[in-house]
């Protein structure tokens, strides 16, 4: 299994937040891998307050977090379909637990996960009440507390493993969902839903189907933003974007529906958003 991934993608300004907290990505348990993209680890301490802003991938993840004026708690965070924005002040530290596109369904195997779709909820409301080892309400103070990464890292494996019981039709499911959904992200050739589901040997509702119940939004939404997570970082690191170009390449029609999607995320248009 690879490494965590290196880039940026969905982090607005990461140069400028790195340089106000300190954050890690750290590969989970080998059983968890393949359905785990990553852990995510950051910690600050800051004389100023600060806001940070993520465009969301097409994830779940699991966040376990402590700020200066609250006491430890966990969540799970579904698929986010607008802009996040969180503040930090003072001092504080978040481990969080980046799923697969496709990879939460089998810890949580009996609801969709269109269930947790723009919403946040406290583990024991998405867990059934399970013991998540240790139990959901001291889980966020186990993993929290040591001050020592590799620690940390251990208290979030032996969280999660425990919690990967879906039956193998779960399972396979799941696999088939991130497989697509993997495609989707890495082969630029794909431009329509329907293509994609034709040339997989699916028709279009049951690409749908799948993807509401493993991913927790429809395929088409997922293209959407890998699209302008792409522009997002072009935009970013080139002072000279082709526009009309670049929304050919991404597969866009024109430069404007581009530009259009663009701004319905991030609430800027691209050449703002690149000041």
């Amino acid at each position: 299994m690879a490494a965590p991934r290196r880039d940026t993608r969905g982090i607005v300004d990461a140069p400028e937040l790195f340089t106000r907290v300190r954050f890690r990505r750290r590969t989970p348990a080998v059983p968890l891998r393949p359905y785990v993209e990553h852990y995510w680890l950051i910690d600050w301490d800051l004389s100023e307050p600060y806001a940070t802003h993520v465009v969301p991938h097409p994830c779940v993840n699991l966040v376990l977090q402590r700020y200066a004026d609250r006491p430890a708690f966990g969540e799970v965070a579904g698929v986010g379909l607008e802009l996040f924005s969180q503040k930090l002040v003072g001092r504080g530290r978040v481990c969080g637990v980046q799923f697969r596109p496709g990879g939460f369904r089998p810890f949580a195997p009996e609801r969709p996960v269109t269930d947790w779709t723009d919403r946040r909820l406290p583990l024991a409301t998405v867990f059934g009440g399970i013991d998540v080892a240790p139990a959901a309400s001291g889980a966020a103070a186990t993993v929290l507390g040591p001050d020592d990464e590799d620690a940390r890292v251990a208290a979030l494996d032996a969280v999660l493993t425990p919690l990967l019981r879906a039956e193998p039709r779960i399972l396979a499911q799941a696999d088939l969902a991130m497989g697509l959904a993997d495609r989707i992200r890495t082969d630029r050739t794909i431009r329509r839903v329907a293509d994609f589901a034709r040339a997989e040997g699916l028709s279009v509702r049951a690409l749908q189907r799948l993807f509401a119940g493993y991913v927790g939004v429809s395929p088409k939404w997922v293209l959407l933003r890998y699209r302008v997570h792409e522009a997002l970082e072009r935009a970013a690191s080139d002072a000279e974007v082709d526009w009309p170009a670049l929304a050919a390449e991404l597969g866009y029609s024109d430069q404007a529906h581009l530009i259009r999607d663009v701004t319905a995320t991030v609430g800027v248009p691209p050449t703002a958003y690149a000041r």
